[in-house]
This record gives structure tokens, sequence and C-alpha cells, in this order.
């Protein structure tokens, strides 16, 4: 891998995740509650306070749990959660340890096709059936890795041009497209959630 990816929006970031498989699985994770760019900068954050130009499963699954918080927690904190964050990212690379040998781009090395690897992803810990499906959308549209079937497999986020998660990320523009992307659905969740509130109170009435 020495590909170059936009996600956190800033140059030893994006070139960390565009070398190390691994960078970019634990950015993937960290995307969640926090802007995608924090998320994706993690990655180069860690590696460079435990002294390092890249991060190494080995190194992190046996860390002391607490120093590694600590290390997370550190200002500017790697994640909104940076406690919890921290144990996500030590049973990650754990589970790569004991399964993959810590190496994490054999996850997709070699995989079949699209199915397989989505559920390779699905088993990591972390990795829910979004995550796994926004991340394989990402392995193939910018990291070259495209099995046979991995844009169904990866569902809605697959196609080309749709500009709904960390996959579609090429740029500034492209950010904004799916930060749009994202209010919508949250706003349409939020505006469901009050319809079924309101429903029973209806039906009372009635």
């Amino acid at each position: 891998m020495d590909i170059t990816m936009r996600l956190a929006q800033q140059p030893e970031a994006d070139e960390l995740l565009g070398r190390s498989p691994l960078a970019a699985l634990v950015g993937m994770l960290l995307d969640q509650q926090v802007p995608m760019e924090w998320a994706f900068s993690g990655p180069y954050t860690i590696a460079r306070r435990m002294g390092a130009d890249d991060l190494d499963a080995h190194a992190i699954a046996a860390a002391d749990p607490e120093a590694f918080a600590a290390l997370l927690s550190e200002k500017p904190a790697v994640h909104r959660y940076p406690g919890s964050m921290a144990k996500r990212v030590q049973q990650l690379c754990a589970y790569l340890v004991e399964h993959y040998d810590g190496d994490a781009e054999a996850i997709w090395r070699g995989v079949g096709t699209g199915q397989e690897l989505l559920k390779r992803l699905r088993e990591l810990p972390g990795f829910g059936e979004q995550k796994a499906q926004i991340f394989l959308a990402l392995l193939g549209k910018q990291l070259g890795v495209r099995p046979k079937g991995w844009r169904e497999a990866a569902g809605g986020y697959g196609p080309a041009n749709v500009y709904r998660s960390a996959a579609d990320i090429t740029g500034p523009e492209s950010l904004a497209k799916v930060r749009a992307h994202k209010q919508e659905m949250k706003a349409a969740a939020k505006a469901a959630k009050t319809a079924t509130a309101e429903q029973p109170a209806k039906t009372r009435k009635g």
C-alpha cells in the first residue's frame, strides 16, 4: 500500500493511512461520535506518541491498558472518549495478533469474494455491519481491494459517486458532501423518532 488519501485532511496523517493497512483499520474503528478528520488522524497521533512511524498490532496489544489509555487521553485527545476507544483499539489489535499474526492486510489479501471479506470485517472487534460495509467500500474505492462482488457486499456504500461515507472522501469538496448526507440522515432519523413517539399519544386520544 502506498496510496494518497484525504480522510484526515492533514498530510502526515493521510500519508500513514495510505501506506499502513493497520492505520486505515484503526481510523475506521475510531470513526464514530467524532468528526471524520479527527478519527482518521488518530492512527498518526498514536504512532507518534508510541515513538514509531507506523502502528504495530503486537506492541499495541501488549501495551499496559492504563498506559495506553493515558497515551490516547493526552491533549489533544485521540477521541472524544479516549479511554473506551483505547480499549477497543487494543481489542482489535489483540484479535489481529491472534487470527492474522498482527498483519491487518491479511484480512483482505487474496480474499475470493466481497461477501467473504465482509464476513471477515464483521468478525473484527468494534466492527458492526455498517462499519464493515463502509470499510469494504473504502478498500474497493480507494485502496484497490476489489474481490468479486465487492460493491454489492458493501451495500449502499458500494456504488460510485454516492458520497455517503468515508469511502467517498477524496478531498474537502467530497468531505462536505458526505457530511451533508450524514446530517440529512440524522435529521430523517430524528423526525422518524419524533413521529414514533407521538403515535401512542394520538392512539390514546382516539
